[in-house]
């Protein structure tokens, strides 16, 4: 079952760095400063080769494959014998690999200012990237002075429509929430626990946390709720629609299972629904519940993935009292579900996106929420396109995994993360300094929020409002006419 094979040339000084760095098993020591190599442990992580001294050391696909044909490639042959051999349900890490599914980012181009609408320069003139996250008043409101009353609901404000996703303490290391934390606090916006609760140590960073309620309620007590800016409810997410989640024992340590309360060794599974969730009411009850917990001082967001009858859902949530939606695409990543369900469950982000805003314009309710895209936010091209279609921000998971050192070996779910980010191993914790990571997340972040301007100023927008739902900007390449339709945009040319 080998799929890489490692390779070392002359320069190679039997420094054993390598070794030392493998969290795999794949490369160990032996007799006389040996290196052995054990190809089929590697999963291609490139920690050996960025570690490496002298560039000896480098990562190849393995020679050896199945004969393949048009129906049964190699990777199906692959995992057919592996389940045979183990009787197990195939896991797996990150997001979709499928690559028969469009990415409907790559066949949108954006709309560009000439003569009759000149573009903006976002260094001499004002750009705003500002977000303001939440219900919005249907009216304005005076007192008995004639003065504006401050009747606004709250709500969460961003300086960039860039968000950071929702990854669980103990499905990644307290390092990568502390940077995601520190990062969130320096850039203005805002870090999602996910559903393992918040480490007490992390309750400082107060304004610019989103804590979340699951369907096991790990983690979930009043300090926790009211130690957050919001509050989201997990309905589902883009790698697993419909299913729950689930933290293996191994995992469940130390403050790990102190934070989530739930013993040592014990695995966390969240049920696949919330069984005291079967109707819009059942939700609203939540909804007004979580406000009540927090003296109504707190926007309340339901995250959602993104499926098939994705539009009246949203509909649904914007009459349940809930203030923001996130929904999640068939991208989005995960440490770990089911790779079938992974890769042939949910629909793309951007047709989500757009069929909802469509329908909650149609049916004038746009206004009472806001929406945040997410799965598979790649840079900050997809951010501009997914709010052109109709999202308030976006928010990103993996690309923020990336600024940390993640190389998307997508081994999440084996706990040995060789870059500290997925594993609860204390040597492994160590490789991720949360400082250093954190300035990798700002400069992330700054770069994409300057490129962002630097995009609306050549479409001759100043700012993310007049972007937001703005299809006319965008045009399509190779879709069809279902396709446009869905999407509300028109092919290119027109």
């Amino acid at each position: 079952m080998r799929r890489y094979r490692i390779r070392k040339d002359e320069s190679c000084i039997s420094c054993m760095r390598c070794a030392r760095e493998c969290s795999f098993g794949a490369i160990t020591e032996g007799e006389g400063r040996t290196l052995v190599f054990h190809h089929g442990k590697c999963t291609d992580c490139q920690r050996c080769v960025s570690f490496c001294p002298t560039g000896a050391i480098y990562v190849t696909e393995d020679g050896n494959h199945f004969r393949s044909n048009s129906v049964f490639m190699e990777d199906d042959i692959r995992e057919i014998m592996l389940q045979a051999e183990t009787g197990g349900v195939l896991l797996s890490s990150m997001g979709a690999e499928r690559g028969n599914v469009p990415i409907y980012f790559d066949r949108m181009l954006l709309n560009a200012s000439q003569v009759t609408n000149p573009s903006i320069d976002p260094l001499r003139e004002p750009m705003e990237t500002a977000v303001f996250l939440g219900r919005r008043p249907e009216g304005i409101e005076r007192d008995s002075d004639g003065r504006i009353a401050d009747n606004l609901p709250p709500h969460l404000e961003l300086s960039t429509p860039i968000m950071f996703s929702a990854m669980s303490y103990g499905a990644i290391s307290l390092n990568v929430h502390r940077a995601l934390a520190e990062a969130a606090a320096q850039l203005g916006t805002y870090w999602n626990t996910g559903e393992g609760g918040l480490h007490e140590s992390l309750y400082p960073f107060k304004a610019n946390t989103i804590v979340q309620v699951a369907s096991g309620r790990f983690g979930v007590h009043g300090t926790y709720l009211n130690a957050a800016s919001a509050i989201e409810i997990k309905i589902g997410q883009g790698a697993k629609p419909g299913i729950g989640g689930h933290l293996t024992g191994k995992k469940i340590i130390g403050d790990v299972s102190r934070t989530r309360m739930v013993p040592e060794g014990m695995d966390a599974i969240s049920p696949a629904p919330h069984h005291d969730i079967y109707s819009i009411e059942d939700l609203a009850q939540l909804v007004m519940s979580l406000k009540e917990a927090t003296g109504y001082m707190k926007p309340v967001i339901v995250k959602v993935a993104a499926v098939h009858n994705i539009a009246p859902i949203a509909s649904g949530i914007a009459r349940s009292g809930a203030d923001i939606i996130s929904i999640d695409g068939f991208r989005g990543g995960t440490g770990a579900a089911p790779k079938r369900l992974r890769d042939n469950v949910g629909i793309p982000i951007e047709l989500a996106i757009a069929a909802v805003d469509q329908r909650l314009r149609e049916e004038r309710i746009r206004d009472r929420v806001s929406v945040i895209a997410s799965g598979g936010i790649r840079n900050s091209a997809d951010a501009v396109k997914a709010i052109a279609l109709g999202a308030d921000a976006v928010s990103i998971g993996t690309a923020a995994l990336c600024a940390l050192g993640c190389h998307i070996c997508a081994s999440c779910h084996t706990g040995r993360c060789a870059w500290g980010l997925a594993t609860q191993d204390p040597a492994l914790m160590e490789r991720l300094d949360p400082e250093k990571g954190a300035a990798r997340l700002v400069n992330l972040v700054n770069a994409w929020t300057r490129e962002i301007k630097e995009i609306m100023g050549g479409m001759g927008i100043n700012s993310i409002e007049a972007l937001r739902g703005n299809r006319l900007a965008l045009r399509g390449v190779d879709l069809n006419s279902k396709e446009l339709e869905i999407l509300g945009i028109r092919y290119a040319g027109e």
